[in-house]
């Protein structure tokens, strides 16, 4: 569906209709104005209908449609295409959501189609109205709020995957024993994801920070700001990555302790119950000639040895540290 449409005159917003008709004859008839359609998971007509309103490339227009491409920025004549991957984290799934946003930027007109429900431009373009002075760059004042506020996204979906990095790494050296294995493999699966979205957009925000045709010179200091941002978050996914899996490694190591530990006790238990058992064997047999047969007190001295050997066996191996 479209969610809003408008058009802007020396950094402030017309009170025009909000539809892409109206956005058009704007900007056709003034030359100072430039306008901004944000769409959200679009029909196929209504895709067509900006299309033709705004000459956007047919290929372009395709992509936008099936939302499964990878971050990338494409040049079609006077437009620029950018498409960028958005991310939302559901912390009860420990599940690392993804969108998409395609903007389309031309020399009066930006439109965006976004596909997923993270990403939202709402609070970009309400932001971005409140300044004036940053605004009247015109269309590349729309593309940096639009990626600023998708850098932004990514921290905090990297804060939020921080912390449940540092619930598993508490949960891994705990005294209890726990089962963190699946739990370390998602969230490794969660940050490829991540990595997915945030690694390709980094040479396309270069170049931006450093002047393309289609971006202003003067927007190039604010997407510099934005590389930055984008190369910690870079930065800090790797870091959670190998977090992840020298947390998993631990666990591995911890449970292959465990596992040892808990043979040595099996052996020492058996080795305790092997004395009686064997005593218990011998004596029955039940041969003529075996020694203490008669004896009166046979059966409680056989006992006796019995309960020595164990004990005796029981502290050797609480020494050893086996028990």
């Amino acid at each position: 569906m479209i969610v809003d449409c408008g058009v802007y005159a020396e950094g402030e917003r017309q009170d025009l209709p909000k539809d892409p008709e109206t956005v058009a004859q704007a900007i056709d008839a003034d030359g100072d104005t430039f306008g901004w359609v944000g769409l959200h998971e679009p029909t196929d007509a209504e895709m067509r209908r900006v299309q033709r309103l705004f000459n956007l490339h047919e290929l372009a227009v395709e992509d936008a449609l099936q939302a499964h491409q990878r971050p990338k920025v494409e040049k079609f004549g006077e437009a620029l295409v950018v498409v960028l991957r958005t991310l939302w984290y559901v912390d009860a799934l420990d599940a690392v959501e993804t969108g998409q946003l395609s903007v389309f930027v031309g020399p009066r007109y930006v439109v965006t189609v976004r596909h997923g429900e993270g990403g939202e431009l709402a609070t970009a373009r309400h932001q971005l109205e409140e300044r004036a002075s940053i605004l009247g760059h015109g269309p590349a004042a729309v593309l940096w709020a639009i990626c600023d506020s998708v850098v932004d996204d990514y921290e905090t979906v990297a804060e939020q995957v921080e912390l449940d990095v540092d619930e598993i790494e508490t949960s891994v050296f705990s005294p209890e024993r726990t089962s963190d294995a699946e739990r370390i493999y998602n969230l490794k699966r969660e940050v490829l994801e991540m990595r997915r979205a945030v690694d390709p957009l980094r040479d396309p925000i270069e170049q931006f920070a450093h002047g393309i045709p289609g971006v202003s010179p003067k927007a190039a200091p604010f997407f510099r700001d934005v590389a930055d941002h984008l190369n910690r978050v870079s930065d800090q996914t790797e870091a959670i990555d190998t977090l992840l899996s020298s947390a998993l490694n631990a666990h591995l190591a911890r449970v292959s302790v465990q596992q040892n530990d808990d043979m040595r006790r099996i052996s020492a238990w058996v080795a305790i119950a092997a004395v009686p058992t064997m005593l218990a064997g011998i004596y029955g047999m039940n041969f003529d000639n075996m020694p203490e047969l008669r004896w009166h007190f046979g059966y409680y001295g056989i006992l006796l040895v019995m309960a020595a050997a164990c004990t005796t066996m029981y502290r050797f191996f609480r020494k050893a540290g086996w028990l």
